[in-house]
This record gives C-alpha cells, sequence and structure tokens, in this order.
C-alpha cells in the first residue's frame, strides 16, 4: 500500500475551527426578523411540516449567499474555510461545490476545452464526464481501464497505456482519469502524473471516492500529493459531508497559473446562485473532522478491518481486494472499502443486497452480479459483527455459483461525431438491428462492468448489438441508458 504522512494541516491550530460554519451558527442565533429569503422565514410554527422533517435548527442555519460577516466582507468566514479546506488537502486553491462531484467533473471538462480539442480519458470514467464532454464540445480519446473478467469489476489506467493514448493525440488538452475505483483500487497517480507532464498537459482526477486519502498514515496519500493538476473530491461520500456537498482542488504543479483563472470563471458558470448554507457549511465541518479525526479514523480502520477478517473466516464469501495483485495498475487499496465477492458464496450481489436490506436492515453502498460493496465513513464506527451475521445468513440460490468469465466487451466503433453534435443532434429509435452502422445518440453501459460500451457519436456496430442482447438476457445484467430493457431498440442520430 503506498502511504501517506499525517496531514501537515493538522498542527495548525487554525484547523480547530470551522470559520463558516461557526459564522453561520451565530447567525442563526440571532433574533432576527427574516424579510428575506428563504420563503420558510426560519419559522417552524407556520411551516410546521418542513419544521418536522429536517428540525428547528436547520430552519435557522438555511441562511441565503451574500450576508455580511458570513460570506462577503475581507477575509470572511467563507474565504477563509476554503483556504483551510486547501491547506488540508495541500491544494493551491479549493472551490466548494454543492452539486456533487459531477458538478466538479463537468467544470473540469470545460476548462479543458481551452487547452486543446481532445479530452485523454479513462473509459471507465462518471457519466458526469461524459456529460462535460457533451458541454464543452470536445472530443475523446479512451484508454481503456483493466477489467476483472471473474467478478466483472473495471479497475483503473496504468500510466504505459495513458503514454500511448496521449501520443496518438498530439491535440490532447488533458489526460483524466479515475482512482479509486469505486471498489477500492487505487492507481498509480504519481506515474500517470509524470506521463500526463511529459505530453505537455495537465492530469486531472476524478478523486471521488477518495475525498478522505491523506488525513491518516494507513490511507493512501491523495491524488494531489502526486502531482495532479486538478482534483475532484465527493467529501460527501467517505469525507463526512452532507449528500451532494464535494470540493474541487487545484495543484501547485506545473498548469495551476493556467488553470486557476479559468476553474474560478467556469465554477461561478455552474455554482448556484443560491448555494446551499448547509452544504457548505458540511464541507466546513468535515474538512476539520478529518484534520482532527486521527483516533475516530483508526476505529473506523480497525471496523472495516474486522469486516474484512469475518469475510475470510466465514470461508464462504471473498474478500475481492484480496485479488488486486493480480493488476498492474492498481498499487494501494482503500482500506475503508469492503468489497465482497458473494457470487462464491451462492448468491448474486443484486440478490445479496436486496436481502441485507430487507430481512437484516444492513445497507451495502451498491451491487454487481458478483459482489456488494459496504463502506466504512472516515470517522464511522459500524458494527462489524452485525454485519459479519447479516452476510452469513444469507441462504445459497440454486443456480448461482462463480461462473465463467464474462463476454469479452466489444471494440468501441469508430467516432463520427463529438458527443455534443450526437446530443444534440436530432434523433429517432430504431429495431437495435437496423441500428449497426448508425451514429449513437445515446450512452449505453452494460453492467457488468459498467464500462461505457457506446457513447454519443460512436457508431453502433453487430458486435456491439450483440454483447449488449447478451447482458440484457442474463439474469442480473442490466444495460443503463437504453430506452428498453431488452435493448430492442436503439436510439441513434437521424439523418445520418
Amino acid at each position: 500500500m503506498t502511504l501517506s504522512s499525517p496531514v501537515p494541516a493538522a498542527a495548525d491550530p487554525a484547523q480547530l475551527r470551522a470559520p463558516y460554519a461557526e459564522a453561520v451558527r451565530a447567525s442563526a442565533d440571532r433574533d432576527w426578523l427574516r424579510l428575506n429569503v428563504p420563503g420558510h422565514a426560519a419559522d417552524p410554527d407556520r411551516f410546521a411540516g418542513l419544521a418536522g422533517h429536517v428540525g428547528e435548527a436547520v430552519l435557522r442555519r438555511d441562511v441565503p449567499p451574500l450576508l455580511e460577516g458570513i460570506d462577503l466582507g475581507p477575509d470572511n468566514p467563507m474565504e477563509q474555510a476554503l483556504q483551510l479546506a486547501a491547506d488540508a488537502w495541500g491544494a493551491r486553491r479549493t472551490w466548494f461545490l454543492t452539486n456533487g462531484a459531477s458538478q466538479g467533473n463537468r467544470i473540469a471538462a470545460l476548462v479543458a476545452q481551452s487547452l486543446g480539442r481532445t479530452l485523454v480519458v479513462q473509459r471507465s470514467v462518471h457519466s458526469s464526464v461524459v456529460d462535460g464532454l457533451v458541454l464543452s464540445g470536445l472530443g475523446a480519446a479512451f484508454v481503456q481501464p483493466t477489467v476483472d473478467t471473474r467478478t466483472g469489476i473495471a479497475h483503473g489506467v496504468t500510466a504505459s497505456d495513458l503514454a500511448v493514448a496521449l501520443a496518438r493525440n498530439p491535440d490532447a488538452a488533458a489526460a483524466y482519469v479515475v482512482t479509486p475505483s469505486y471498489f477500492g483500487a487505487v492507481a498509480d497517480v504519481a506515474a500517470l502524473a509524470r506521463v500526463a507532464h511529459a505530453a505537455g498537459v495537465p492530469l486531472i482526477v476524478d478523486e471521488a471516492w477518495g475525498s478522505h486519502f491523506g488525513f491518516h498514515p494507513a490511507l493512501p496519500a491523495n491524488a494531489l500529493a502526486h502531482g495532479a493538476d486538478l482534483v475532484v473530491s465527493s467529501t460527501h461520500k467517505l469525507g463526512g459531508a452532507l449528500t451532494q456537498a464535494a470540493m474541487l482542488h487545484l495543484g501547485n504543479g506545473p498548469f495551476a497559473d493556467r488553470l486557476e483563472p479559468l476553474v474560478e470563471r467556469v465554477f461561478h458558470l455552474t455554482q448556484s446562485t443560491s448555494a446551499s448554507s448547509l452544504l457548505l457549511a458540511s464541507l466546513d465541518e468535515a474538512r476539520r473532522t478529518l484534520v482532527t479525526g486521527h483516533r475516530a479514523i483508526s476505529e473506523s480502520l480497525a471496523a472495516a478491518d474486522a469486516m474484512r477478517a469475518a469475510v475470510r473466516a466465514g470461508g464462504r464469501f471473498r474478500v475481492v481486494s484480496d485479488g488486486f495483485g493480480r493488476f498492474r495498475d492498481i498499487v494501494a487499496t482503500d482500506p475503508l472499502r469492503v468489497s465482497v465477492d458473494v457470487r462464491a458464496g451462492g448468491i448474486s450481489g443484486h440478490e445479496a443486497r436486496r436481502r441485507l436490506m430487507q430481512e437484516h436492515g444492513v445497507l451495502v453502498e451498491v451491487a454487481t452480479d458478483a459482489a456488494v460493496v459496504a463502506v466504512v465513513g472516515a470517522g464511522a464506527g459500524p458494527e462489524a459483527e452485525r454485519f459479519a451475521a447479516a452476510l452469513h445468513a444469507l441462504p445459497a440460490v440454486p443456480g448461482v455459483a462463480e461462473g465463467a468469465p464474462g463476454p469479452e466487451l466489444p471494440a468501441p466503433g469508430a467516432v463520427r461525431m463529438t458527443p455534443r453534435e450526437a446530443f444534440l443532434a436530432p434523433g429517432r429509435s430504431v429495431p437495435a438491428a437496423q441500428a449497426v452502422g448508425r451514429i449513437s445518440a445515446d450512452t449505453l453501459s452494460a453492467y457488468p462492468p459498467g464500462i461505457p460500451n457506446v457513447l454519443p457519436g460512436e457508431e453502433i456496430t453487430a458486435e456491439l448489438v450483440a454483447f449488449l442482447h447478451a447482458v440484457a438476457a442474463a439474469p442480473t445484467g442490466h444495460v443503463r441508458g437504453a430506452t428498453d430493457p431488452a435493448v430492442t431498440t436503439l436510439r441513434i442520430v437521424a439523418d445520418h
């Protein structure tokens, strides 16, 4: 595992404060006559339904932007909170996002449009990156991730594969990768950054699942520490902020001077002018909790270790990360992710997730055909014994067993339009067989492994149609983005 050192910012006494959150609370405690928005006026009597749902304190702390002493004025609490976050993550500058890491991915793609014509991007990116391609008008050249065919799980990309893709695209704007993966696999960001910089482009990292990295010696270092230039951080995932709260970090590398004004302009283009004080304050509090939470994170790590140990001891299921050593793109593992191959124990991931929820009151993050993923938030203290007992109480389902590797992924069709051109062009649905040779208007991703098989602007091939039909016909197969579950029709660009 690639280890980090303790967070340098932890030695700064200012990190013990949450200036924006504290300013919001101080404002909420005053006896205001509220004649401004939001319209509930923090009145729990007249808005009893809302108050009963979220609590009176939430109504009082739901304050609008542009208030003196909160986010207006020199060295205001919001500016202080942003600087503390930048210091904590080792960034040159940080922006608070209230539309999730998806907003950060769209910002990054729009910024890249000023740097070149083609985004060299990991094929298994989040859908919001594809949205960014549509918004920016950029073309895309893809780098395929490694895939564990036994479990249908996509991992990351290698520096050598990224170097090949960059060499083939001299008009590249940036390199865009995802690490860690949904299942906790960490790529060699330092090597990826060296390759990108050698090609003269910045490295953008979707580190949505790694907002907690670097805040404990047993956690991997974050992407900024390894030379990434722009990092998207979904702070609500394992970092402890409220859902939909995220951050965007600018690194201190060779592209910082050029990127900073671009990010600032695009940030204002995408952020709400009525950003929620509740979400913003949760980011401030999450930063303070991570910086000061060594003991709590140690307890979280111990809980996750106990969960994995119980899976191994039971002898029925497998810990997915135990097999990460077989993949050359994986250099470290997120120890707060507990990914379990449940198909090895005779039950599909989807059925396991359903039964864990309905019969045992245990919520896991995601399920695939083969696995479930449990996540332990940095600072959380789940009952490892309860998880293990529920998991091992799951019944074996007749006919479910470790299967042969899934069908080979079809090669993407030729790129005939940019994603933006195809997305905005008039489209129509046709029988799948008639779509062969035409241009896709949609993004379609077969699960497993969830890698986009076709994007807007790419040609639909006969191999693709056969693959999608095979996945859709499987008991637990699913094609995301399809107009019907059996993929009998496909949406194409009309008049092409």
